[in-house]
């Protein structure tokens, strides 16, 4: 094989070295985009992150996906918090997963959602994922090429914490259309947060705005707002990266009853009505 002369390597290059080489086709870099599933249609891809556990991504992600479902657009879950999925169980759903020659098929949830997560195809649900992250992050991969979505509005994909091998997955695999950044009130918001951010910058993900979960406790009696983890420093983390807040939701034990019992579709939360009409308006 001739040397590329424009590779920095050039003296050591081969055929399978310079496979996806961006020199071998003028600079360009290599596009790491899979294919969705051929019977499927998905208009867009919004993605729900978090710099840390623990701040209440999947009731966010579920919230959102509850919200336009409501609104009587056809929506689905994909859930790519592989090692710690949730989303089955706020919703009541059980596996096996079953397909056919179109693709595996993702559990409808009481309304309708479509929820595609590990918890639907392994045997027992309370059995731990022990996987290193290539695998994790060629399930992703799979959960969008395999599995028959059919023709939906709306994708939301809640991605696990952090920013790892499985939001970058998501990032480079999925045409994201946007994503959604939860965080918490004791957070070190402006660390944690512009990690998350800066990672969707890189990857040319546009940023929606920013939820805070556990913004308040609301008082039984007096109704008083009891701020549990201090005061937010949400807004001048916003401010400064010119981002929009688009939720502050309450502490409140009627949302984790709810979940608990695989109810989720009941949920009414009002606190992300400005969430929902950003996701809208894409």
């Amino acid at each position: 094989m001739a040397e590329n002369k424009e590779c920095s390597s050039a003296a050591s290059c081969s055929r399978e070295s310079c496979e996806g080489c961006p020199s071998r086709n003028g600079g360009a870099p290599q596009s790491f985009r899979e294919e969705l599933n051929p019977f499927s249609s998905v208009k867009k891809v919004i993605g729900v992150v978090s710099g840390k556990g623990g701040v209440g991504k999947s009731f966010v992600t579920a919230s959102l996906a509850s919200a336009m479902r409501k609104q009587g657009y056809e929506v689905g879950i994909l859930d790519a918090d592989i090692t710690g999925p949730s989303i089955p169980k706020m919703y009541g759903v059980h596996g096996p997963a079953e397909g056919n020659d179109m693709g595996l098929f993702p559990v409808p949830a009481q309304d309708g959602t479509k929820i595609m997560s590990l918890n639907l195809l392994v045997d027992d649900e309370e059995s731990p994922v022990v996987w290193r992250g290539p695998v994790i992050a060629s399930t992703v991969k799979q959960f969008w090429h395999d599995v028959y979505w059919g023709d939906l509005d709306y994708l939301f994909v809640d991605m696990p914490p952090g920013t790892g091998d499985v939001p970058l997955t998501v990032f480079q695999s999925l045409p994201v259309d946007g994503i959604v950044v939860v965080a918490s009130p004791q957070e070190l918001v402006q660390l944690i947060v512009k990690k998350a951010i800066h990672m969707a910058g890189m990857m040319d993900i546009p940023v929606l705005g920013l939820v805070e979960n556990f913004s308040f406790l609301k008082c039984p009696d007096c109704g008083k707002e009891i701020k549990l983890f201090g005061e937010s420093h949400l807004e001048e983390a916003a401010a400064g990266l010119n981002l929009p807040v688009l939720g502050r939701m309450p502490l409140d034990p009627a949302y984790a009853k709810l979940a608990d019992e695989g109810k989720f579709h009941e949920v009414e939360n009002p606190y992300l009505e400005e969430a929902v009409k950003k996701i809208g308006e894409i």
